[in-house]
């Protein structure tokens, strides 16, 4: 079952009201969007985005298996592309006013445990990870194709590994005998390359190499940073927009974004990130590093 994070503070912040249109700019399996539509009935509308065509697939089947589904046929709009071209795609659509804009940034349950491609440590896979399958680039190619100096950077980066130049140097050796092609290669790069008290620690020690690659195969950061101004071309005044990041380097381009804008067109509602309650970190662990960042359009 999909757990939304935040649920309870989205709908908060997002302030959805009657005949109200939203955009839900990372859609998932539909949680905060079947909220939404809840709130903004009878006309209100959402449009989600996916940028992954397989699991775009998935969340048009899971919201045309909705009991309601004939009553919100109208007013979901499903796109498959990704927040990087938010400003085209609701000139596209043509949806406006807007009141809202919801990014959750945390990764599916779904990519990590059935997609199959090399985005979980605990499943050997191939080294895809890869959000959008029309890219060129995956992990299996930074790995057996970049260079040390790059290879080091991303994970010291994107991944704030603090064993990054060991990590790097055994890929760049391990390459030169045999190519790297799956997870379970990795984690044993990984772990021969960090001391034991590391790998004896409560989170995993391939996290953070994990993360870093996914980072850079899908440009995550950066199409981040080029998103978050359009949603100011979009929205109304008085919308509202809400983020949630779930490490550092995303919370740290949103707490940025706010506060370059703040003093002529945000407001902002959070001085401080919400995070989960014990309750919820309790009921779906996953949620614990969530931050929740929100303002609104003056």
């Amino acid at each position: 079952m999909h757990i939304p994070v935040l649920k309870k503070e989205v709908l908060e912040y997002l302030n959805p009201k009657p005949n109200e249109n939203f955009v839900d700019a990372t859609i998932g399996f539909g949680g905060h969007t079947s909220v939404i539509l809840e709130r903004n009935k009878p006309k209100g509308k959402v449009l989600g985005i996916e940028a992954d065509h397989e699991f775009c697939k998935l969340v048009k089947k899971e919201f045309s298996e909705k009991p309601y589904q004939a009553e919100i046929r109208e007013r979901f709009i499903l796109v498959n592309d990704s927040y990087i071209n938010l400003k085209e795609i609701v000139k596209k659509y043509k949806f406006q006013p807007l009141k809202g804009i919801l990014f959750d940034l945390g990764m599916s349950s779904w990519h990590l445990k059935e997609s199959g491609r090399g985005f979980s440590f605990q499943k050997n896979e191939p080294l895809d990870m890869r959000y959008n399958q029309k890219n060129l680039e995956t992990a299996e190619r930074i790995l057996n194709y970049r260079s040390f100096f790059e290879i080091e950077k991303i994970l010291r980066e994107y991944g704030e590994e603090e064993f990054s130049q060991k990590i790097a140097g055994n890929i760049v050796a391990t390459r030169k005998l045999k190519p790297i092609r799956t997870t379970s290669q990795l984690v044993e790069i990984v772990k021969k390359s960090v001391p034991f008290w590391y790998r004896k620690q409560k989170r995993h020690f391939a996290t953070f190499t994990f993360q870093a690659l996914r980072i850079e195969v899908n440009d995550e950061l950066n199409n981040l940073e080029k998103s978050l101004p359009q949603t100011l071309d979009v929205l109304a005044k008085g919308g509202r927009l809400v983020i949630i990041s779930f490490h550092s380097l995303e919370d740290r381009i949103v707490k940025n974004f706010f506060l370059s804008k703040e003093s002529y067109e945000l407001d902002i509602l959070t001085k401080k990130p919400v995070i989960p309650t014990n309750q919820e970190v309790k009921i779906n662990p996953s949620s614990r590093s969530a931050k929740l960042r929100a303002a609104v359009k003056k």
